[in-house]
């Protein structure tokens, strides 16, 4: 099974999980200095969501070619290649003069760092035990919530020191040398054991990932539930905060700092528990149908107690995504129910579902609320009213998801 030693398993999480965080800073800085671009380039609520969502546009277009090239090239050549192009996205967003400029360079970032976790996921199939996969898969995400943090107050403190110009060259200097990391650390690609080499009849496409029944009955909750935490923790969450709670920019930085940190320990007893509830039988969809009413409650509390308990908004927002984390569950048991040369593909294609969830929800809030105010609703109710159509959407994704059930 090609099993890593503990040593070098290490050294290969280590690789990957500095390129993961430069992603997930990557991703989610927008949220930080949203008041910043919406003052230098006088941007709509939908230019915003549009310039925050193209980071996952350019992510999600990338996902099923990405599959196929990671089941045959292996991650180290795959997320090499493509980091190069996250290099260069961050140089062209720092010398942008424009909108425009700004959504292409997002977009080549999106592109950029499209490998950045389902390569380590394809690797990890192969290299570790399977006990050990589901750990892996939400200490990862723990990496990225440390990315997350770094992208709220340590981007508040830089700007006034470098600029968001600054920032992105910086994080360009950081992403070259994760690459040189990733070249040094992670090994090659072996070729297919004997008993895992596909037929002359067997499928190379997606055609088998996409008929899974388990992959269908959970391809919604990705791509609502899923996908929204991600567009209201590297998005919307800042907005909310300032918008609708009264915060100053750096109280909401504030906000997002503390929200990230507990996604970080979220993901972190995730990791440590997952071993110890498989053995219990707990799989990830009966824990799925299990948890996720909680978060409908939470996203409820938020929409209508914010106006009356604005102080409370940046603890109850951050409940709601801690309690949401359950859906990330979801991903390595997809990966896990199709055979080892499907992994690549099996897990890029519900990333494509998530991402392109991501973009859906935070281009669409952002519509939605430019059609509210123009409604003549005030922004605050605009805000409520769009963040409850976003909600009725998750109860509709995951009434689909509690028919999941894993062969």
């Amino acid at each position: 099974m090609n099993l890593l030693t503990r040593q070098r398993a290490i050294a290969v999480f280590v690789a990957f999980a500095l390129a993961y965080f430069l992603s997930a800073l990557i991703r989610a800085i927008t949220a930080t200095i949203a008041p910043t671009l919406v003052a230098e380039f006088q941007l709509r609520s939908a230019d915003l969501g549009l310039l925050a969502g193209g980071y996952f546009l350019g992510f999600a277009a990338m996902q099923l070619p990405l599959g196929r090239w990671l089941d045959r090239h292996g991650p180290r050549k795959v997320e090499l290649a493509f980091l190069g192009a996250a290099l260069a996205g961050c140089i062209a967003f720092a010398k942008a003069d424009g909108f425009q400029g700004l959504l292409l360079a997002r977009i080549l970032c999106g592109v950029g760092v499209c490998a950045c976790l389902m390569a380590p996921l394809t690797g990890y199939r192969r290299w570790y035990a399977p006990e050990q996969l589901m750990r892996a898969n939400s200490w990862m995400l723990m990496v990225g919530a440390f990315g997350m943090v770094a992208s709220t107050l340590p981007v508040q403190w830089l700007l006034p020191a470098i600029g968001w110009r600054g920032i992105f060259l910086l994080l360009a200097a950081l992403v070259a040398i994760s690459m040189a990391v990733i070249a040094w650390q992670v090994p090659a690609w072996t070729g297919q054991r004997d008993s895992e080499a596909p037929s002359a009849k067997t499928n190379t496409g997606y055609s088998e990932v996409w008929r899974n029944p388990y992959f269908r009955a959970l391809a919604p909750l990705g791509f609502f539930n899923y996908g929204g935490l991600v567009a209201m923790q590297t998005l919307w969450a800042g907005p909310w905060m300032t918008k609708v709670a009264g915060y100053t920019a750096a109280e909401a930085a504030t906000g997002l700092f503390w929200l990230n940190v507990a996604m970080l320990l979220a993901y972190w007893v995730w990791g440590m528990a997952n071993p110890w509830l498989a053995r219990k039988g707990y799989a990830a969809e009966i824990l799925i149908r299990r948890w996720t009413p909680l978060t409908f409650a939470l996203l409820a509390i938020l929409i209508i107690a914010t106006p009356a308990y604005p102080v409370g908004a940046a603890v109850i927002f951050t409940l709601y995504c801690v309690a949401t984390t359950v859906v990330a569950l979801a991903q390595p048991a997809v990966g896990m129910v199709f055979r080892s040369e499907l992994a690549g593909r099996a897990l890029s294609a519900y990333n494509l579902v998530i991402f392109a969830g991501v973009f859906a929800v935070q281009w669409g809030i952002g519509l939605l609320l430019d059609a509210f105010k123009a409604a003549g609703l005030a922004e605050p109710a605009a805000y409520q009213s769009a963040f409850g159509v976003y909600g009725l959407a998750c109860v509709l994704a995951y009434l689909v998801a509690c028919r999941a059930k894993a062969p």
